[in-house]
Order: C-alpha cells, then structure tokens, then sequence
C-alpha cells in the first residue's frame, strides 16, 4: 500500500506570501468584488490554506468519554485522514472542528486563535463542510443548494455564474445536472453537488465527513480518484473521516488513527504498516486487508 506523493505538482511555486491585516481574523473578505485566486478570474484552485490545531481538548457525553484530551495540528495546505472503528470519536472531532459540538476543555485553534462565539458565523464562511449524501436541501435545485451561501454573502448573480462555472469541471458535472432536485439526482451526483456548495465560498479549510460512505464501491472507487484531483488542485488544508484504511492512504498524507476517544497514531501510511505505535494498529491494518487477498 503506498501513500501519497510528498510534494504536489506546483504547490511551492504558487504559494500565497505573508497575509495582511484581514488574513488574521475571522472575517472573511469583502464580498462586494471577485478577488479571484489561483489561475485566473475563473479558476476553481487556488493556494490559500487555513492553519487549525487542536489544543488538550476533550468531551463527554455523560459518563462516556467521546474525546480524551487531545492535541493535534493539521498541516496547512495538506489532506488528514481521521479513521478508527465505529464509535472512537472522529467525527466528533471534526465536528469540534467546525464548531457543531464544543470540548469540555481545551481550544481549537485557527490560524492560531481561538474563537469567541460571535466569530462563528465568519468563521464559518471560510470553512467548506461535506457530509454523507451531501446534506441537499431537498426543496432546493442543485443550482440553488450550491449557490444558496454565496446569495446569503451578498455575492452578485454574475459572480455566482462564475464561480458555479468553474467549478463544474473539478467536479465532474455537467450544467444541466445542476437544474434538477437532489431526488432527481443519483448519489455519486448528489455528493459532487455537495462538494461543489463546500467549494462554493473558496474555502481554507475543507472538512469531510465520511462524504463516500453510502456509495456503491464503483461510484465510490471512481469519487475517490476525483476527491484525490480535487485536493491537489485546491491545495487547501483537508481534514476527512473514513473508515477505510485504503481510502486514507489513497487520499491523505497524515492518517490520524483513534480508538475509544485517544489518538493511537498518526503519520503516513508507510509508517503505520512500518512503524506500529501498539498491537491494535497491526489489528486494525489486518483486519482492514480485503478477503480477496487473503485468498490470491
């Protein structure tokens, strides 16, 4: 199993320079002009990449631990993996990430600060966050599910158009699809549509929660290939939940691997396989190795 490459294809070369006064706070640019990033006034890539650190936090839900006290920093710019077995509390984590769920302790921290609650909202708008079946409004078009943030940001009808053009070929969509309702839609068109609302604000910081899970394995071998363009072409700090091992090492640079609230490891593929913390690491890796290979 290989993991991913170390570097991509011109992330050094289009890096962003030091960020001015604005890049330090929570509130996101002024939305009455497109200060397009990236590639040109209708790219969909761009460089710019949210710094996030967790700092000691925990959370219980009653007399259960979900999260013990833990510290992590996700590489700005890089794709985390969180994976575990059911119940370990990566999803929890991610949602302390985007605020959904609050620790009982400690702080999370963008690009170095920890937020009040008023910050949220802005915050927020900087964010992109992806579910299972991508959490489409069902009495909302495609288009209007995608567009609905930007509308609610003030963004004008052209600057929409524009955005929503770009983004259709990193998503694999066509113009038309995004006409009909998400019932009208299959699930592999449901999720992309969920990708292209996450995408919609040029997010720093992507979060997904296993967004592949209720997929067949041949939608979702071929969503896989496509997340993995995606990530390369935003550059933008990732943060995903699976529970698939393969998946991870396909998709992640950093494999954070949890069981019972605690961080058991993390590092790269080839260091798990290499480089087991404890037993339940081997555990884990064999009992995600495929029958079929166990049968060749």
């Amino acid at each position: 199993m290989r993991g991913r490459e170390e570097a991509r294809t011109g992330r050094e070369d289009s890096a962003p320079g030091p960020r001015d006064g604005t890049r330090n706070t929570f509130v996101p640019r002024p939305t009455g002009t497109h200060t397009p990033r990236g590639f040109g006034s209708t790219a969909a890539s761009y460089t710019w990449a949210m710094r996030v650190a967790l700092d000691t936090v925990s959370k219980r839900f009653g007399s259960e631990v979900a999260i013990a006290p833990t510290s992590l920093a996700f590489t700005e710019g890089r794709t985390s993996m969180l994976i575990g077995p059911s119940g370990c509390g990566k999803s929890t984590l991610l949602r302390m990430i985007i605020g959904l769920v609050a620790p009982d302790d400690g702080r999370v921290l963008f690009d170095g600060r920890s937020p009040e609650r008023a910050d949220w909202t802005a915050l927020r708008r900087r964010i992109g966050y992806v579910i299972q079946e991508g959490g489409l409004f069902p009495h909302l078009s495609a288009r209007d599910n995608v567009a609905l943030m930007a509308r609610e940001s003030g963004w004008s009808r052209e600057r929409i158009d524009e955005r929503i053009a770009a983004l259709l070929p990193l998503v694999h969509l066509d113009a038309r699809q995004l006409d009909r309702y998400p019932m009208e839609l299959s699930g592999g068109q449901r999720q992309r549509v969920g990708l292209m609302r996450a995408l919609m604000l040029e997010p720093e910081l992507l979060l997904l929660d296993e967004p592949l899970g209720a997929l067949d394995p041949m939608v979702r071998y071929e969503l896989q290939r496509e997340l993995r363009d995606v990530f390369d072409a935003l550059a933008t700090t990732t943060v995903m939940v699976t529970h698939d091992l393969a998946e991870a090492a396909f998709l992640g640079h950093t494999i954070v691997l949890m069981r019972e609230g605690h961080v058991v490891q993390q590092g790269s593929i080839d260091e798990l396989l290499g480089s087991p913390a404890e037993p339940f690491v081997s555990r884990f890796i064999t009992a995600q190795r495929s029958h079929l290979e166990a049968l060749r």
